[in-house]
């Protein structure tokens, strides 16, 4: 049978674009929320032997723990219909950063999480998983195809289309991967910000060694949320001298007033990719998701 792709109408665009470039039909998913917020979702196949098979279904999982209900749901079903093979696309994949029991009682949600969508689906595919304590994805997704992509490469060739003479810095030791990584695309020079955190929103910076004095600067992460680890550092390197400061993420979650807090810091150009539907996003992730999916489908048919 054809593979075909589900998605919800918020990512009918980054679905679309990357259903089209794949080749395979897409298809959106109702979805009426009742008013105690219990969702009713529908599906444009209704009997067994009409399902898409392979199904991917696209879901981005920022601000995730309805979508995670949305998952179970689907998936369950589709699996009773008879579908055999269930990949999922979710350019952001969360609670993946609570990877260790810090204080005792704390339930590490990477594992619990993955477990979940390893029960759910046959195949697995992110981008710029935010996994620091573990090498490979499929250690906190226990199934054979589980596959990490990175959204760097991509955002190191806009940079470079900007600014041919950046200087790429990391708001933490965290980036250091993404930094490093566009820097061997681009050929440009960077440092890694050390930083202290004192809470969620509270964190002390020490910027890296290196001279930014009239300097292009690019601040690189995987992710940004409250937007206070990278406003710190943009006034931090402002005042050193940095002729610009703009940011590129893979990931825009820019929780609650993030915009307001790193532009107020001086930042000028926000750029992130698409994983995360946002004003800022300034790439694509299609062809480089649309290389692993027609990959996996070979090897699932």
């Amino acid at each position: 049978m054809t593979a075909g792709m589900l998605y919800c109408q918020e990512e009918a665009s980054s679905a679309g674009r990357l259903a089209a470039t794949v080749g395979i039909a897409a298809y959106e998913i109702g979805c009426h929320r009742f008013p105690d917020d219990e969702l009713r979702l529908s599906l444009p196949f209704a009997r067994a032997g009409t399902f898409p098979d392979p199904l991917v279904v696209y879901r981005s999982l920022d601000r995730p723990n309805e979508k995670l209900v949305e998952l179970l749901l689907i998936a369950r079903h589709a699996r009773k219909h008879g579908v055999k093979r269930l990949v999922l696309v979710a350019p952001y994949l969360a609670y993946m950063r609570q990877d260790i029991a810090f204080h005792p009682g704390e339930l590490v949600s990477q594992q619990l999480i993955g477990e979940f969508l390893a029960d759910l689906f046959d195949a697995v595919i992110t981008v710029d998983p935010h996994l620091h304590r573990i090498d490979r994805l499929d250690q906190a997704i226990p199934i054979d195809h589980a596959i990490a992509l990175s959204g760097a490469p991509r955002l190191a060739e806009l940079i470079r289309e900007k600014h041919g003479d950046a200087l790429l810095v990391g708001p933490d030791a965290e980036s250091s991967q993404w930094v490093e990584s566009a820097a061997k695309v681009t050929g440009f020079g960077y440092g890694i910000c050390r930083k202290i955190r004192h809470g969620d929103r509270e964190v002390d910076i020490a910027l890296p060694e290196l001279d930014v004095d009239g300097r292009h600067v690019v601040l690189m992460d995987d992710v940004a949320s409250s937007g206070h680890t990278i406003a710190l550092a943009a006034r931090l390197l402002l005042e050193a001298g940095a002729a610009s400061v703009d940011v590129a993420v893979t990931h825009a979650l820019f929780a609650s007033d993030a915009m307001d807090v790193i532009q107020d810091a001086g930042v000028g150009n926000i750029w992130s990719t698409d994983c995360i539907p946002h004003e800022s996003n300034a790439i694509a992730m299609a062809p480089v998701l649309a290389d692993a999916l027609e990959q996996l489908l070979t090897k699932l048919e």
